[in-house]
């Protein structure tokens, strides 16, 4: 029990005459000692959420307890916990927190007595409003963004237009909460933080690849679509390039920490000739005078008829969701800046779609976005 206060070991006493295993469980994992749950304690409370006899909303409920504690260190821990189980453990347990009118209530959480923890607390109250909005998230659609089916008959690649329309904004609304937490590499100082940020950054690659893949099927559906659904694609798809760019600036903190930069996607950018085109198109639905396609824009996005998909041979596997691909408390070593490497980078399984949108008058092929295969 080594870096454990008296107050751990009085409370894991406590849970230990109970009877509480479970509690005694969320005690271990929530402990003051800095640095992030251990592997033992995750895995087994994992194990828990697959016992039928289980009491899943009494597991919550102990975690939601712990985020009551004073001290930054159990609080954090008590979110990293549930983040985990939301992740890795089983879906019952994410259908119970969705399930609640109210999840955290951190906004105004401050530890003013401990080391770090004017800092801490920020990133507490960050983080917290993420764990809800994923929640939300589940709540709103009745799945994790994270954990479904992608790919070309994937659940975002075949929806209808009006669904998409919907649900492509939760998923902003969640990308939005989770880049929120804002983490300077000098301020991922303790394994506790850490642990909170390689959760997140699994999060963020996934929950991107969902986005990305509904992005590709708003546009391939736009030439169809009425007037009004164009205005809220249109709307959606700015929102999206200002996301890539945010999402970026998060995925370079992750590779100055050290994250390996062949598990880092690569963003790539669709040209600005495609928003182009979209609002031209838009403006004529309208009613609108637009101006003619300049030729150089022509060459670049007028090519062929039908949308096909061609896909780049890829060296790296898609993590499995299961795996131990990353450490709960990795030692954060800053990575000497390497320069970029120039070809497209298709790590996590990714693959670089082909886009290819024709209209009446028009015919756009655009490179658009590297996607993740499931």
């Amino acid at each position: 029990m080594s870096g454990q206060s008296i107050t751990d070991r009085i409370a894991a006493a406590q849970h230990s005459m109970t009877g509480s295993a479970i509690s005694k469980a969320v005690c271990k994992a929530t402990t003051h000692e800095v640095s992030g749950p251990k592997k033992k304690h995750l895995d087994y409370l994992i194990h828990c959420t697959n016992e039928m006899n289980v009491n899943v909303p009494q597991l919550a409920d102990t975690l939601f307890e712990r985020t009551t504690n004073s001290s930054w260190v159990v609080v954090f821990k008590a979110l990293i916990t549930t983040h985990h189980l939301m992740m890795y453990g089983n879906e019952r347990f994410i259908q119970y927190l969705a399930s609640r009118n109210t999840l955290f209530n951190l906004n105004n959480f401050l530890d003013k007595g401990a080391l770090q923890g004017y800092d801490m607390s920020t990133f507490i109250r960050r983080y917290s409003r993420y764990l809800n909005e994923k929640a939300l998230s589940y709540r709103l659609v009745a799945v994790d963004f994270t954990k479904m089916k992608r790919g070309i008959d994937g659940v975002m690649r075949t929806m209808n237009t009006e669904k998409l329309i919907k649900t492509l904004p939760i998923i902003q609304n969640q990308l939005d909460a989770l880049l929120d937490f804002q983490a300077n590499p000098n301020e991922l100082t303790n394994g506790v933080i850490n642990a909170a940020f390689m959760l997140l950054f699994k999060d963020s690659i996934r929950l991107f690849a969902a986005y990305n893949e509904g992005v590709i099927n708003l546009l391939e559906k736009y030439f169809d679509m009425k007037k009004n659904q164009c205005k809220d694609a249109l709307d959606i798809y700015k929102k999206f390039l200002y996301r890539m760019t945010k999402l970026s600036e998060f995925l370079k903190v992750a590779e100055q920490v050290g994250i390996d930069q062949g598990d880092i996607p690569d963003l790539t950018q669709a040209p600005s000739s495609l928003l182009e085109a979209l609002e031209q198109h838009l403006a004529s639905l309208e009613g609108k005078k637009t101006k003619e396609l300049s030729a150089d824009n022509r060459f670049e996005i007028l090519q062929i008829q039908t949308i096909q998909h061609h896909s780049l041979r890829v060296c790296a596997p898609m993590p499995n969701l299961t795996s131990d691909l990353f450490d709960l408390q990795p030692a954060f070593v800053p990575a000497v800046q390497c320069t970029p490497i120039s070809t497209v980078s298709n790590a996590w399984g990714g693959t670089a779609h082909s886009i290819h949108i024709h209209t009446s008058d028009h015919r756009y092929h655009v490179y658009c976005f590297t996607t993740l295969d499931h």
